[in-house]
């Protein structure tokens, strides 16, 4: 049988700490450290990068941690999976979301591959760049919908391409903004802005606005990817924050906020990143499919 050793390990990847691995896996966190640190020994490297906040995997953990995960599910499959030539889809699919905001985006595409394949059971989750990117490599997670510009950067994973999102600023009815018949970035620098993630594309959009003033971005961005949050500081302040230009059109939108006349953001690029070292699963496959036909243009 699989040595049980890699589920610990796995289990600590996934959950960024040997407590919550221990938790996960019900045995001592002592007995996860140790198990841990055996392998090590064996290796004769660090899987593990151990600090207060918790541990990450190490560059040569990142590699050893993917091979276990897989190795985990082909056991799981094998014994426990569907004989080989029923529903291939008849799987759970574990779906990323950064920033957790491109949740609404998903909308219509898992309606639609629901409706394809009534058997694939969901699980869709949002969190930041960085919280995704260690699941998706761990294998926490089978794929994850997000920025192009953030995970172009991470040469472990296949992008594949969707349909870019639009996004204006806006800010409350009665903002001193709108008195511009077309604002600037500098207009923009005078106050404070809640953007929905501090990765690519948007941290280099953000210097660039506020360091033209001389102003430090970050005594003036806030990072809030919940909604609901946004929605109440920006009626009750004077900060600018952006939404899609499809939520912009909508009456609910239009009822609260305002759009600030300012030229439209540059289209950001979206993808859906999976581990490069492995082919996506059918429902992987589908998943993408459904997003590239359902997601807004």
């Amino acid at each position: 049988m699989i040595d049980r050793r890699l589920l610990y390990i796995v289990s600590t990847a996934r959950f960024g700490s040997f407590s919550a691995a221990a938790k996960r896996v019900g045995v001592t966190q002592s007995a996860v450290t140790k198990s841990v640190a055996e392998v090590e020994q064996e290796l004769g490297y660090s899987i593990f990068h151990r600090t207060a906040r918790g541990v990450f995997p190490t560059e040569a953990g990142r590699a050893f941690v993917d091979r276990a995960s897989r190795i985990l599910d082909d056991t799981r499959d094998l014994f426990h999976g569907k004989p080989v030539g029923l529903d291939p889809y008849a799987d759970t699919l574990r779906v990323g979301v950064c920033p957790g905001s491109l949740e609404s985006l998903l909308v219509s595409p898992v309606a639609a591959l629901h409706a394809r394949h009534p058997k694939i059971r969901l699980d869709v989750a949002g969190g930041s760049f960085d919280k995704m990117v260690q699941q998706l490599r761990a294998g926490a997670i089978d794929v994850a919908l997000g920025y192009d510009a953030a995970f172009e950067t991470q040469p472990d994973f296949r992008r594949d391409a969707l349909a870019p999102l639009r996004t204006i600023f806006f800010v409350r009815h009665g903002h001193p903004i709108l008195d511009c018949a077309e604002a600037t970035t500098a207009d923009i620098a005078k106050y404070d802005l809640i953007s929905p993630s501090g990765s690519p594309p948007y941290d280099a959009a953000w210097r660039q606005i506020y360091e033209q003033g001389d102003l430090d971005t970050h005594a003036q961005v806030h990072f809030i990817d919940h909604f609901p949050i946004v929605a109440r500081l920006v009626q009750n302040s004077d900060a600018i924050s952006l939404t899609s230009v499809e939520y912009a059109e909508t009456r609910a939108f239009k009822d609260r906020f305002a759009r600030v006349p300012f030229r439209t953001l540059a289209p950001a690029p979206l993808c859906c990143a999976t581990r490069m070292r492995w082919g996506p699963r059918p429902a992987v496959r589908a998943f993408i499919q459904a997003c590239r036909e359902r997601m807004p243009p």
